[in-house]
C-alpha cells in the first residue's frame, strides 16, 4: 500500500477525540510494566525523593513505570485540587524539563487547570506579564532561583498558591500558601478516591482549554495562544499516523512502546511540548529527562535512545563538536573532511553507483560509525523544527546514517502542520502536511517578481484543522487578524509547494524574526528604541534562521559630526570612511548597549555594521509608504551580512 493511503486509512487504540488526561490514563494502563520515565540522580534536590521516588545514585539512572508514573499524577491532580485548581484556573509552570515538569502538566490537567507555561530565562517582568495576563491563581516553580523572581512581581499577581519542587530554604517557606511538591502529593495521597479522580476526566471535554503558551507577536507583545485537549490530541493522532506503527511500515522505524527518547528542549515550547510529551506517552514510548543541554552527548549515550526532536542550532552545535574534534589532528581533519564529502555526495544522489557506495562504506566504517557510537548507537531518526535547518547539514546527517527529517509547525498549530515522512524525505523541504491538516496558498501576498526561480506554486501558507487554536487569549482583534473570512489560520510564511505536495519554507511574510535556536524576535520594537538615538539614522534588525541578532546601521552623519565637534575630534569627510572609523564604531556600540537594556537576552544585537547609504524610495530599500524592504536590503547589504555570520 502506498504510505499516504495508509496513513489515511490508519487507526488506532491511541487514535480518537478525547481529552490529553484520558490519553495519558489509557496508555498508562496499557503499558503499565513499560518505563515510562527516567530521571537522573544528583541533578536535582527533589522534594519528591526518596519517601515518594526511589532516590537514584549521583550519575545514574532511576525510573518509573507507567503504572508508578499514573500514581503519581493522579495524587498530584488531588492535591493540585485541595488547593483550589477546578475547571478552567490557569496555573504557571516554571520550571526547566524534567520529569516533575511532565507530572504537573498532566496532574494539573486531570484537576481540570490550564497550564500556562513560562520559559526559565524569562525575566520578571515577563512573568508577571504572562501570569498577569493568564489571570494565574497559582504557580509550580523550580527551585529558590526561580522563586525568588516569582517574588520580585508577586505583588502585582493574584496568586493563591506557590508550589516549589526542589527543597528551598527561607523564610517564604514557612507561609501557609507555599508548598513543597511533596507536600501536594502528601494532600492528594490523603485525599485521593479513584471514583472521585474518574469522575474530573469524566468532566472535562476535549475542546476545553488545556493551555496558554505564549509567543511573541510582531509588535513584540506575548500573546497567549490558547489550546485545548483536542487540539494537542489531534495533533497526535496526526503525527502518529505519520511516525506510528502502521502494518505496512515493515522494517521502517516508528514511535511506539519500544522507543526511547532524550528530553532536553524546553517543555515551555510547543514542539517539546508534543513531539517529547504528549506524543511519547501516548505511544508508551520512554523519556529520559537529560541533565541539562550541555550534557547531552553523554546523556545520549547512558540512555541510548532510538528518536530525537530538537531545534536547528542543536544539529548544528553537534556537527561543530563533531568537526572540532576531527581537528585535533592532521591526519584525523583529512579523513574527516573526505568523509564529509562522500556523505554529501551519497546521501544526494539518487541511485549511487559502485563506486560511490564503496567509499561509504569505507566512510562510515572510519569515521560515521563512530559518531553514531558517540550518542548511543541505536538512533533510528531525527526530528528537526523549531527553525530552519540548512539542507547541506541534513544531507550531511543523512550520509552519517542520522536521518534528520526536517518539520514545519507553530505554536497555534499545536503545532506540526509538517514533516517528511521516514519512507520518502526529500531534503530542503519542510515535508507534506500530516493528515488531517488541510493547506492552501494565498499567493496575492507575493510580488510579481519575486521568487521567480521556484518553479512551484508559491504564496503564503493558509491551514485549518483540528489541531489549529481557537485564538488568542483576551486579544479578539489579534485573533480576527490571523484568520481568513472563511476560517483558515493565517501563517505569515511564504512556502512553495511542489508536485508531489511537499512544501518549501521559502520566507516569512511577518517580520517576526525565528533564531536557529527556536527563539522569536520581534524586530520592529528593538528598530523602534533607535528613534531617539542621536547617532543612529536608521537600523535593520537581522538574525533569521541564524543563531543570534544582529543589525545594519545606517549612522546619523550630522549627528555623529556634533560629537566629533564638541570633542575636538576629526573625522573623514567620506560617508564609507567614516563607518570604517573606529571612533564611531564605538561611539554606535555604547548607544546599542544602552538600547540592548531594555530587552530580553536572546533579543539583544550582539554584532552590527555600520552602512554608508540610507534606506531610501530611489534605492528601492524603502516601500513608497516607507517600509522596509528587508529583502532588498539583505542583498544590498549581503557582504555585511555574511561578515557578521559567515560565509556559511
Amino acid at each position: 500500500m502506498d504510505w499516504r493511503a495508509a496513513e489515511a486509512d490508519f487507526e488506532d487504540h491511541v487514535s480518537g477525540k478525547e481529552t490529553l488526561s484520558r490519553m495519558f490514563a489509557e496508555s498508562a494502563v496499557r503499558n503499565g510494566r513499560g518505563i515510562a520515565q527516567r530521571y537522573k540522580g544528583g541533578v536535582y534536590d527533589r522534594t519528591l525523593t526518596p519517601d515518594v521516588l526511589p532516590a537514584a545514585p549521583d550519575g545514574r539512572w532511576g525510573s518509573v513505570t507507567y503504572d508508578g508514573m499514573h500514581d503519581l499524577v493522579a495524587r498530584l491532580a488531588a492535591g493540585f485540587r485541595e488547593l483550589g485548581v477546578a475547571d478552567g484556573v490557569r496555573v504557571g509552570l516554571f520550571a526547566d524539563t524534567r520529569m516533575e515538569w511532565a507530572l504537573c502538566d498532566f496532574g494539573l490537567l486531570a484537576a481540570g487547570g490550564v497550564v500556562t507555561a513560562v520559559y526559565t530565562s524569562s525575566s520578571p517582568s515577563q512573568v508577571r506579564y504572562i501570569l498577569g495576563d493568564a489571570g494565574a491563581s497559582g504557580v509550580v516553580v523550580q527551585d529558590g532561583r526561580l522563586l525568588d523572581r516569582l517574588l520580585e512581581v508577586e505583588d502585582e499577581l493574584d496568586l493563591q498558591f506557590v508550589v516549589v519542587m526542589d527543597e528551598t530554604e527561607g523564610p517564604v517557606m514557612d507561609r501557609p500558601d507555599v508548598y513543597t511538591l511533596a507536600d501536594v502529593h502528601a494532600l492528594g495521597a490523603e485525599s485521593f478516591d479513584e471514583a472521585t479522580y474518574q469522575s474530573w476526566l469524566d468532566e472535562r471535554d476535549p475542546d476545553d482549554l488545556a493551555s496558554l503558551i505564549y509567543t511573541s507577536g510582531t509588535t513584540g507583545q506575548p500573546k497567549g495562544v490558547e489550546l485545548t485537549h483536542w487540539n494537542f490530541k489531534s495533533n497526535v493522532d496526526q503525527v502518529r499516523r505519520r511516525y506510528g506503527p502502521r502494518p505496512d511500515k515493515g522494517d521502517r522505524p516508528v514511535i511506539g512502546p519500544d522507543s526511547v527518547a532524550v528530553s532536553f528542549l524546553p517543555l515551555a515550547h510547543v514542539l517539546e511540548r508534543l513531539a517529547g510529551h504528549f506524543h511519547m506517552f501516548a505511544a508508551g514510548a520512554t523519556v529520559a529527562y537529560a541533565e541539562s543541554p550541555d550534557t547531552i552527548q553523554a546523556d545520549f549515550q547512558a540512555i541510548r535512545p532510538t528518536v530525537g526532536t530538537s531545534v536547528p542550532r542543536v544539529y548544528e552545535k553537534i556537527y561543530d563538536g563533531i568537526r572540532e574534534a576531527a581537528a585535533e589532528s592532521a591526519v584525523r581533519q583529512r579523513i574527516f573532511d573526505w568523509a564529509i564529502e562522500v556523505g554529501r555526495a551519497y546521501a544526494t544522489t539518487p541511485d549511487p553507483d559502485w563506486w560511490l557506495s564503496t567509499r561509504h562504506r569505507l566512510a562510515d566504517r572510519l569515521v560515521f560509525s563512530t559518531i553514531r557510537e558517540a550518542f548511543g548507537g541505536n538512533l533510528e531518526l531525527l526530528i528537526s523544527g523549531g527553525g530552519s535547518l540548512s539542507a547541506d547539514l541534513i544531507a550531511l546527517y543523512f550520509g552519517m546514517g542520522l536521518p534528520v527529517l526536517e518539520g514545519y509547525g507553530l505554536t497555534e498549530t499545536s503545532p506540526v502542520v509538517s514533516v517528511n515522512p521516514f519512507e520518502a524525505p526529500k531534503i530542503g523541504t519542510i515535508g507534506p502536511p500530516l493528515p488531517g491538516v488541510e493547506t492552501r496558498l494565498d499567493a496575492s501576498v507575493v510580488e510579481a517578481d519575486e521568487f521567480v526561480d521556484v518553479p512551484s506554486e508559491v504564496g503564503e501558507l493558509l491551514v485549518r484543522g483540528p489541531n489549529v487554536a481557537r485564538g488568542y487569549w483576551r486579544k479578539p482583534e489579534a485573533t480576527e487578524r490571523a484568520f481568513s473570512p472563511d476560517g483558515w489560520f493565517r501563517t505569515g510564511d511564504i512556502v512553495a509547494v511542489d508536485g508531489d505536495g511537499y512544501l518549501t519554507f521559502l520566507e516569512r511574510a511577518k517580520e517576526l524574526i525565528v533564531l536557529s535556536t527556536g527563539k522569536n524576535v520581534a524586530p520592529t520594537p528593538i528598530e523602534d528604541a533607535f528613534a531617539s538615538v542621536e547617532v543612529v539614522e536608521q537600523v535593520m534588525v537581522i538574525g533569521d534562521r541564524e543563531k543570534f541578532v544582529a543589525a545594519l546601521v545606517v549612522p546619523d552623519v550630522e549627528g555623529v559630526r556634533d560629537w566629533a565637534d564638541r570633542r575636538g575630534v576629526t573625522l573623514p569627510d567620506d560617508r564609507a570612511a567614516l563607518c570604517e572609523d573606529d571612533r564611531v564604531r564605538d561611539l554606535v556600540g555604547d548607544a546599542i548597549d544602552r538600547v540592548n537594556r531594555y530587552f530580553e537576552p536572546h533579543e539583544t544585537i550582539k554584532q552590527f555594521r555600520l552602512v554608508p547609504d540610507e534606506f531610501t524610495e530611489a534605492n528601492d530599500l524603502l516601500t513608497p509608504s516607507l517600509k522596509k524592504k528587508r529583502r532588498n536590503v539583505l542583498s544590498y547589504y549581503e557582504a555585511q551580512v555574511r561578515d557578521i555570520y559567515g560565509e556559511a
